[in-house]
């Protein structure tokens, strides 16, 4: 099998994966800002329902991590990609004259399924060339750049909110959307050779997935995933109604959701050095406690305040709770994939599909339950890192008694 070995990944490569994973990220956090303005103009009656406009793009991404995984690997990397981006152009379109909430969805879930591409298939790409901990490392350098998105989109999105409108918001993902593509068919070699690509079958699918399944510890880490996956997404579907809504921060919300995700990026980049010395086992489960014991004494302090603490605490809680969220997801993603290096593609597809699916869902309910308190979004946090820490546990206890095997064809 051969696989391009690149020790000391470059900058540009570092760069490139980490803008074609941001795809899915500037999706919701451009539009985030106009989310008022969206549901007026969309004759939206209930202010819940304008939050499946985010909800929507993960499901559309889950549903498309399982097409392109597979045809990654029968066809090829760059094959995968370019047709991902391509349906997010169409999404894109469709969001953009959309005149109801239900063609808004639309556009939005093609905007998931295409994204999904370009989502799933740089975690294959980087798995093609590294593995265990120096994945992770590989990883956290493209999460850091990846988590920065949250922190200019949102000013972006607002800045164009107040030039243009909402809708000129998606001409701006067309735009990023056709450069991403430009520069990775360029300048990205294809990093699964000929002889190693496999041809769909349902039964070698089935048989892959068996093989998957059967590696106990993997699963564990992809449910772990999917909970506090879930738990940020239930923090995105809430925090514009709770910064906007609550506490009425109307324009200065992407300021303060860029300030929020900073303590995210850099746990990406300290995790980056610190899996090298102290392991992903380890530090995936101690941030998983770390935010179920900030969350649980958040909820207690926000009960006796009646739902509602004073802004700089809730910043301060959440600036810490999503560090530590930061430091679980290049972990938790290197961990699940670490037995699959054959069937990178597949299992990328399959390990995003079920992790996806399960924080859209736990997510969609976090924010369902929003009552104008902060109640449900610090609850949501402390449940959702109560079961990851549960499966990472468990997962790790798996490990300890066995070595990783490494599926093979």
């Amino acid at each position: 099998m051969k696989q391009l070995k690149l020790h000391h990944p470059s900058g540009e490569f570092v760069a490139l994966m980490a803008l074609l994973m941001c795809m899915v990220a500037l999706s919701i956090d451009a539009v985030l800002p106009g989310l008022g303005p969206m549901a007026s103009d969309l004759n939206v009656s209930d202010s819940n329902d304008i939050q499946l406009v985010i909800a929507i793009v993960y499901a559309g991404m889950a549903v498309g991590q399982l097409i392109y995984g597979f045809l990654a690997d029968a066809k090829g990397r760059k094959v995968a990609i370019s047709l991902g981006i391509l349906i997010f152009v169409l999404g894109s379109l469709v969001a953009l004259f959309s005149e109801n909430l239900e063609m808004m969805l639309l556009g939005r879930f093609m905007q998931g399924l295409g994204a999904a591409g370009p989502r799933t298939i740089t975690l294959a790409i980087i798995r093609d060339q590294y593995k265990g901990n120096e994945m992770a490392r590989v990883l956290s350098l493209v999460m850091t750049i990846f988590i920065i998105s949250p922190v200019v989109a949102p000013l972006i999105g607002q800045g164009i909110l107040w030039l243009f409108g909402w809708r000129q918001i998606f001409i701006f993902l067309l735009g990023l959307a056709s450069i991403a593509w430009l520069w990775f068919w360029l300048r990205q070699p294809e990093t699964l050779a000929v002889e190693d690509r496999v041809p769909f079958s349902v039964n070698e699918t089935l048989r892959n997935l068996r093989r998957m399944v059967n590696e106990h510890a993997a699963v564990y880490y992809v449910i772990a995933l999917g909970f506090i996956f879930g738990a940020f997404i239930g923090f995105l579907n809430t925090v514009q109604p709770v910064l906007q809504g609550i506490y009425k921060m109307g324009a200065a919300f992407p300021l303060l959701f860029a300030t929020l995700t900073i303590s995210f990026a850099a746990a990406s980049y300290l995790n980056s050095r610190l899996v090298m010395r102290v392991g992903t086992k380890r530090l995936a489960l101690s941030a998983a406690v770390m935010v179920v014991l900030l969350s649980s004494v958040m909820y207690l302090i926000t009960f006796l305040l009646q739902g509602v603490p004073p802004l700089w605490g809730l910043m301060i809680y959440l600036g810490v709770t999503l560090f530590f969220v930061g430091l679980q997801f290049g972990n938790l993603n290197a961990m699940a994939m670490e037995p699959f290096g054959h069937i990178a593609g597949t299992a990328s597809a399959v390990i995003g599909n079920v992790s996806t699916l399960l924080a859209v869902v736990s997510g969609t309910l976090v924010g369902q339950l929003f009552d104008g308190t902060v109640l449900p979004l610090v609850a949501g946090f402390g449940v959702l890192a109560s079961g990851a820490a549960l499966f990472i546990h468990r997962a790790n206890a798996i490990h300890s008694q066995r070595p990783v095997k490494l599926v093979k064809s």
